[in-house]
């Protein structure tokens, strides 16, 4: 085994795709200082797994990527590839060769492969654990690490003999024990919990399962008590309903002969009822007619009055109001008041004119007076710089002259850059042009490997949406596959009988239960189970020797009660409820005659409507309820019948098929979709490296094409600079030069004759005149606005004494018009009052006429409603009469139906109860039966052992007391768990099997110890073995590299091999130092390098990688250590990074790693002798 191939891409120095190929011996690798040597021995520290990124020389691990220079854009990936030989089958791998790759991307993630398959770090760290590679690496000696390893602590060094050594998987073998072994036990705990949880249920549970059995024993008494009782009741009710049909005939005579009484009686009073009702609409008609006559007369009366009232105001008349003012007077005040807004109109045009004027004047006084100001403001500078001195103004012209002439230099320096500068910018858009060319032309690939990456990614996507819906379906079936179950399970559970019907299923001669013999139609299962009663749960037997033999068993054994239907019976009258049932023709007549006289409807009306079409009939519904002309009974259904649980159970098993098919055909199609799936993802990866690749070169070009834009940008932005440096020069030098004018001439000024001071009376004469124009202005304003507040008080009085008048002459119209009116009126008024005079005398008259006509017809119904009275009377009391023999009839026949019920109910009673018809009931537990003896005297169970008591004979009130004595007994016994027996039995198996697996911990935790404690044999074995042989060979070592010298290697606690830690001790000859820190820097190298020799000698691996282990070393001892290299060929591979010429010379291969001045590390490679 030894290192074949390394190829590089991307990873730190090397950008470009760089083939290292080794052979056996020894190769070495030189080049200058930061050529990327130790880059190679990186390389391989990485891809065998180092994940510690200062052991890279780095400061996190995305520093492995190529990081870029001026002259190449950074990559986004880096990957190493190592191929190792492994024709000796030192790897535990069925290949000869072994390629290693990992991949570190710039996002963070990273990737392992051996021979191109996906795979994780911990593959290939056990991959290359038998071949020295660990974590301490100690077959990769890289620079700095062997001063690392003198100042290691004695543990730290024990690390690299355990690793020589091969103890690290025996190591991870105990790990991972321990990691079971912390498992273990806590699951020991909890088992230990539950199985104490469980005891402390036990007990509790056992006394609930004595309380059952006791409580079965007493139910027992009391179900045959109460089934004697019952039987005794219902036999007494039988024998009274048969005295009460023999007074049924008398009753029924008796009352024809009263309905015919009856029947004369109301035909009398019918006729008396016609003849008042013809009486009574005569006094009503007449009624309503003196009743109008008078509503006439009142409204006579009323015209009479209001005729007499409009007469009254015709002739009290008032004139007409005229104390408004004149319209005439209010018109002319109107015309006066426009005139009066004209002349003020007139003159407020006059006043706003002479305002104008006199703002005119007062401008230009103002400006008059302004510029003799500034005049003489100015005479009185000129004054003041004359005395303060002409010195000064020079000094500002000198000043001012010479920042002009150093702005003309700068201006043309200015200009002078700018031209540069746009000559490089002229050179930097040459370049970008042509960048841009060439990434032009990369521009079309890109664009083809991006359209294949993305329909790969598309195709990805499709594939991963199709296995998330297939995953999702398949859930969801699953769900539904698992609720099915558990409804069949429960559905199982339900149509399991517990009575004694069960224990007759294996017997022969009996085919099965009848409900699972018959098939009903879908929603009817409720009602054949109402109609079938407690045959719904019955056996069937082939014959009637069959069931009674079967009975007699379930009465020989004490299993309890059952109803067993005989197969092949003769068929009854047909029933309809049968046509809803499918049933073997053997069945087929039991059957008839289960449900003969019942018929099957929809709902409770149409039950209400059969049982009066057919009273002899019962109905039952589809929801359950059994309706008959003397019982019904319904309402809700506490749990559905055994027949509905059958056709759901073997509904649910239907669909139950069904969802596991489904579920088969969703798994095959999952398989097929994830191989899609993963294929697409190759597909995808593969073009996705083309895409990295061809990013790369574009990113290079792209950065190259940025950098010539940068160029380009910034030299243009420097020629705008410049521009706008020059500008704001020559805008400087404008300014300067207008400063420089300005100064000259206030020199000038200063410079001739002497000026006297200014007079001010020119000034102040025009102060005054400017003064006055402002106060003649402020009169003529004062004008204008008096003349505006005066239109503004007369405008709309002209339009509101206008409006007044018109409304004046309108209020006198009305008025005239209202008095004539009143006038019409009166005259009306008078007509009427005479006309209603002559018209109240014709009514008085009619209502005496009304009033006679009134008294007859009053006195006609009088005398019907006295005949009809005494009519209703004979007619009330020959129905009284009929009324009380009804009621006796009723009451009579309410008796009977009571007594049916009570039979019913008795016998209903029995059936849900007892599982009992009410003839056998009668018939076994009749007051005619003898009482057996079930019990001991102490109330016991009677066992197999004991001799059965003879029967002795029913009497009720030891019937009553024995029932008495059972409720007690119950009621003693407090609230009973029927399933204590069942759950103590389940409760007990638990907990055997719970102990068990308690057994099984323990004894696995004892397996475990015991292999830890193999494991710690076995490191100590092997650990002590290798140390010796170390120890041994470091002598040896140390002797040849350290002639007449002294060194050995020492146990810091001796005996124990599983923790001790290893010291070294080094005594070069001449010297009496033992101490590692007083040693010269070449002598603790060297120590540290004989400490690496003895650990590869003395357990040799197939390869080592030293990189630059013999700087530090003279020439003599650089001797010693080729000679060692020497004997380290002939079993292992030596790759070594030197800058010793004689480390060369002994060389099979020599590799040369250069730098160019773009900062990429190339390699060139030489064999030096046939291996």
């Amino acid at each position: 085994m030894y290192l074949k191939q390394l190829i590089l891409r991307g990873f730190k120095s090397f950008a470009s795709a760089t083939t290292l190929n080794f052979e056996p011996g020894i190769t070495c690798i030189v080049g200058p200082n930061g050529s990327g040597k130790s880059n190679v021995v990186d390389a391989l520290s990485w891809v065998m797994g180092e994940q510690g990124a200062k052991s890279l020389r780095g400061g996190k691990m995305e520093d492995v990527i190529f990081a870029g220079t001026p002259k190449r854009a950074p990559l986004g990936r880096a990957e190493v590839q190592l191929t190792i030989d492994n024709s000796d089958g030192a790897l535990p791998i069925e290949y000869s060769e072994v390629t290693i790759t990992r991949t570190m991307f710039r996002s963070g993630g990273s990737e392992y492969a051996i021979n191109g398959i996906p795979s994780r770090l911990l593959d290939v760290t056990e991959l290359l654990s038998d071949s020295g590679i660990g974590r301490e690496m100690h077959v990769i000696v890289g620079q700095g690490q062997l001063d690392a390893i003198l100042q290691a602590t004695p543990e730290s060094r024990r690390g690299f003999i355990e690793e020589a050594a091969g103890v690290l998987k025996h190591r991870k073998r105990k790990e991972k024990a321990i990691r079971k072994l912390e498992g273990t036990r806590a699951n020991l705990e909890r088992l230990q919990d539950l199985i104490g949880e469980l005891q402390r249920q036990l007990k509790p549970l056992g006394r609930q399962a004595e309380a059952a059995r006791r409580a079965a024993v007493i139910q027992a008494e009391q179900r045959d008590a109460k089934a004697r009782l019952l039987a005794d009741d219902l036999h007494v009710a039988r024998e009274a309903l048969a005295a009460d049909l023999a007074d049924e005939a008398a009753a029924a005579e008796a009352k024809e002969r009263a309905e015919a009484e009856t029947r004369a009686a109301m035909a009398a009073e019918e006729a008396a009822e016609v003849e008042l009702k013809e009486a009574s609409r005569d006094f009503d008609r007449c009624q309503e007619h003196w009743y109008a006559l008078a509503a006439l007369k009142e409204r006579v009366s009323s015209t009479i009055s209001v005729a007499a009232e409009r007469m009254r105001h015709g002739d009290a008349q008032p004139a007409i109001d005229v104390s408004g003012r004149d319209p005439d007077s209010l018109e002319a005040e109107a015309r006066e008041i426009r005139r009066r807004e004209a002349e003020l109109a007139d003159d407020i045009e006059q006043a706003r004119s002479d305002l104008n004027d006199a703002s005119g004047r007062r401008s230009e006084a103002e400006t008059r007076h302004t510029e003799a100001e500034q005049a003489y403001a100015a005479a009185l500078r000129a004054v003041a710089d004359r005395r303060e001195g002409l010195a000064r103004l020079k000094g500002q012209v000198a000043s001012v002259r010479s920042r002009l002439e150093a702005g003309q230099g700068e201006e043309e320096r200015l200009a002078a850059r700018r031209e540069e500068t746009l000559i490089r910018a002229r050179e930097a858009a040459d370049q970008y042009r042509q960048a841009e060319n060439t990434l032009a032309g990369l521009g079309t690939d890109e664009s083809s490997l991006d359209s294949a990456w993305e329909a790969a990614n598309g195709a990805v996507t499709e594939h991963e949406t199709e296995v998330a819906r297939i995953v999702a379906e398949e859930t969801r079936l699953a769900r539904e596959k698992a609720a099915l179950t558990a409804r069949v399970e429960a559905l199982r559970l339900a149509t399991r009988q517990r009575d004694g019907s069960t224990d007759l299923l294996e017997r022969p001669g009996v085919l099965g239960r009848l409900g699972d013999l018959i098939q009903v139609a879908p929603g009817w299962e409720q009602a054949v189970a109402t109609g079938l009663g407690a045959a719904a749960e019955a056996v069937v037997a082939t014959r009637l020797d069959d069931a009674i033999s079967a009975v007699a068993h379930l009465a020989g054994e004490d299993l309890g009660r059952a109803h067993v239907v005989v197969a092949g019976a003769v068929a009854g009258e047909g029933t309809p409820l049968l046509e809803l049932i499918t049933a073997p023709r053997e069945l087929r007549g039991a059957l008839s005659r289960l449900l003969a006289g019942i018929v099957a409807v929809e709902d409770l009306p149409e039950a209400r409507d059969v049982i009066k079409t057919a009273p002899s009939l019962t109905a039952v519904t589809r929801a359950g309820d059994r309706v008959s002309g003397w019982l019904v009974e319904g309402g809700s259904t506490a749990k559905p019948s055994l027949l509905a649980l059958n056709a759901d159970l073997t509904e649910t098993e239907e669909q139950l098929k069904r969802i596991t098919a489904e579920v088969d055909r969703q798994r095959f199609a999952l398989d097929a979709a994830r191989n899609a799936l993963q294929k697409a993802r190759d597909e995808e990866a593969t073009a996705l490296a083309a895409l990295h690749e061809s990013d790369a070169q574009f990113t290079a070009i792209s950065d190259a094409l940025g950098a010539h834009r940068q160029a380009q940008a910034a030299a243009t932005r420097e020629a705008e600079r410049l521009a706008s440096a020059i500008e704001t020069a020559r805008q400087g030098r404008a300014g300067h030069e207008t400063r420089l004018a300005e100064l000259e001439a206030r020199l000038a000024a200063a410079s001739g004759e002497e000026i006297l001071e200014p007079d001010p009376t020119n000034r102040d004469e025009l102060a005054v005149t400017a003064r006055l124009a402002r106060q003649a202005e402020m009169e003529a304003r004062l004008l204008l606005r008096t003349a505006e507040e005066q239109a503004r008080s007369l405008a709309g009085r002209a339009d509101g004494l206008l409006r007044a008048a018109a409304a004046e002459r309108q209020s006198r119209a009305k008025a005239r018009a209202r008095a004539e009116q009143l006038r019409r009126e009166a005259a009306v008024g008078r007509a009427v009052h005479d006309a209603a005079q002559r018209l109240s005398g014709m009514v008085d008259a009619t209502m005496g006429r009304a009033a006679a006509s009134r008294d007859a017809a009053e006195a006609r119904r009088r005398a019907a409603e006295t005949a009809t009275v005494e009519a209703r009377q004979a007619s009330r009391a020959a129905g009284q009469r009929l009324e009380e023999l009804t009621r006796g009839a009723h009451r009579d026949e309410l008796a009977r139906i009571e007594r049916r019920m009570r039979i019913e109910q008795l016998e209903e009673k029995s059936l849900t109860e007892l599982g009992l018809e009410g003839d056998q009931l009668v018939a076994e537990y009749g007051p005619d039966q003898p009482v057996p003896v079930i019990t001991r005297p102490d109330g016991t169970a009677l066992g197999p052992e004991d001799e059965a008591p003879e029967p002795v004979v029913y009497v009720r009130a030891e019937q009553e007391k024995r029932l008495r004595r059972a409720e007690r007994g119950l009621a003693a016994l407090g609230r009973v768990n029927p399933l204590a027996l069942e759950e103590f039995e389940a409760l007990k198996t638990r907990h055997a099997f719970l102990a068990e697996q308690l057994a099984d911990l323990k004894q696995t935790r004892a397996d475990l110890l015991a292999l830890i404690d193999d494991v710690d044999k076995r490191v100590q074995e092997v650990f002590e073995a290798a140390y010796r042989d170390v120890e041994r060979t470091f002598g040896e070592v140390f002797q040849r590299l350290f002639p007449g010298g002294e060194g050995k290697l020492l146990l810091t606690e001796p005996g124990n091999w599983l923790e001790t830690g290893v010291d070294v001790e080094a005594r070069p000859a001449g010297k009496k130092v033992k101490r590692l820190s007083l040693l010269s820097g070449g002598e603790r190298s060297l120590v540290a390098v004989t400490f690496l020799v003895s650990l590869f000698i003395a357990r040799p691996s197939p390869f080592y990688i030293l990189d630059e282990v013999e700087a530090a070393l003279d020439d003599a001892n650089l001797g010693r250590l080729l000679g060692i290299y020497e004997e380290l060929r002939q079993n292992s591979q030596l790759l070594v990074i030197t800058h010793q010429k004689r480390t060369m010379e002994i060389a099979d291969s020599l590799y040369g790693v250069t730098m160019r001045g773009d900062g990429l590390s190339t390699v060139v490679g030489q064999r030096l002798q046939q291996p």
